[in-house]
């Protein structure tokens, strides 16, 4: 399971790096690093706010999406999906996916604030979600992509996206795996 997702994330990053460097996209088209540490802050804890947002307006679809989250949490130990190997994944999906969504797709969809929207649907085409009961999942992620998308048009960097969707992967991820482990017997 672990190296299946790391390969298409990989294949991902490949895909989006090439189509950067022959389309001539910039990764970074100004480097300012407190403009991408502020906007990295800002975007993380959007989404945690976000994150937030949506447990409260859509309790019953969030309790189905935490439902699918924690059967998938239940696979990666039974796998033997470690906490080392979740950060990696984290990483490489927060990585590929900015490099892809970002960097390569929303420059080629006209780019503007048409890319950012373009994006973003696809971003959230690339999430798909297995029980309706859990149909604000999609939205959510909706949401996250034009955040991710905004960051990147208004900065010219894909560093604070990068770090803003490592952190919150890595921080999804821990959770699934700690909620999956068997409990104890005191």
């Amino acid at each position: 399971m672990f190296q299946f997702f790391m390969l298409i994330q990989l294949g991902l990053l490949l895909v989006g790096l090439i189509w950067m460097a022959l389309a001539g996209y910039a990764a970074i088209q100004h480097p300012n690093p407190l403009r991408d540490g502020v906007a990295f802050l800002v975007l993380f804890y959007g989404l945690m706010g976000l994150e937030l947002l949506f447990s409260r307006l859509f309790p019953k679809s969030f309790r189905a999406t935490e439902a699918l989250h924690g059967q998938i949490g239940a696979v990666m130990r039974a796998q033997g999906v470690s906490h080392h190997q979740a950060l990696l994944l984290a990483m490489a999906s927060g990585l590929s996916e900015e490099v892809f969504f970002r960097g390569a797709l929303q420059n080629a969809l006209f780019g503007g604030w048409l890319g950012v929207l373009l994006q973003a649907f696809l971003f959230m085409a690339f999430h798909p979600v297995p029980d309706r009961r859990a149909w604000a999942y999609p939205v959510f992620i909706f949401f996250g992509g034009l955040m991710f998308g905004a960051a990147y048009l208004l900065t010219g960097s894909l560093i604070p996206g990068i770090l803003a969707h490592y952190l919150h992967n890595a921080r999804g991820f821990y959770q699934l795996l700690d909620q999956a482990e068997p409990k104890k017997a005191a």
